[in-house]
């Protein structure tokens, strides 16, 4: 769920100005999935720009505090959420985590790094929504520790529609700043892309496992 259109207009004008979003309908990216894909998204790169990064944090950090007053930690996903997470808690003045993929194999063999005890109230953020399956294993990796998960944040959303599902089964809120919808329309006024491209990344959106360019 978008809370802020104003913000989420101003999110997509920032990852196309960077190309952390490119949209590319002649020529699509191939994702690690096989999946073809007009859209490839790295919001990682927003951490080399300090105005932007700024935005991104003081953002999240209004929203949280919007919906949830101040939790006690925030956690981000690895890898890509940790940059960003951990200027969250920074500006929020509060704890920060971060969750792997899975434990380690080796050392302590932790999933979870940083402090966290038991009872805790938790804010996730993640970069990026797909299928919404790593965030989720993230937050069970967090249930499982005995912590409250009020709600995930991330970015960016394609918004499809299993990720809400997903979410939904799992009983999570899901808030992003911006999403693919304001995206394309972003795009198109701003003439990034033309109406023909606009249609075929609408497209790609309702079937992406089986589109074809």
């Amino acid at each position: 769920m978008i809370l802020n259109k104003e913000t989420a207009i101003k999110t997509a004008e920032l990852l196309l100005q960077i190309k952390a979003i490119k949209l590319e309908p002649q020529q699509p990216f191939t994702w690690a999935s096989g999946w073809k894909s007009p859209i490839y998204c790295d919001n990682r790169i927003i951490l080399s720009y300090p105005p932007i990064r700024n935005f991104v944090r003081e953002n999240f950090a209004q929203q949280i505090e919007e919906l949830y007053g101040k939790p006690d930690v925030i956690a981000g996903v690895a890898t890509g959420a940790i940059g960003i997470g951990m200027l969250v808690a920074e500006y929020m003045n509060l704890p920060f985590i971060y969750v792997r993929p899975e434990a380690k194999g080796h050392g302590r063999k932790n999933q979870i790094e940083g402090h966290l005890e038991s009872g805790q109230t938790v804010v996730v953020i993640e970069d990026l929504i797909s299928t919404g399956n790593s965030s989720l294993n993230a937050i069970k990796a967090l249930q499982e520790a005995n912590v409250t998960i009020k709600g995930l944040l991330a970015i960016f959303s394609y918004g499809f529609k299993i990720s809400e599902d997903n979410f939904k089964k799992a009983n999570i809120d899901l808030y992003t700043l911006s999403g693919y919808d304001p995206l394309i329309d972003t795009a198109v006024k701003s003439n990034y892309i033309n109406a023909s491209e606009a249609e075929t990344l609408k497209s790609w959106r309702k079937d992406p496992s089986n589109w074809k360019p």
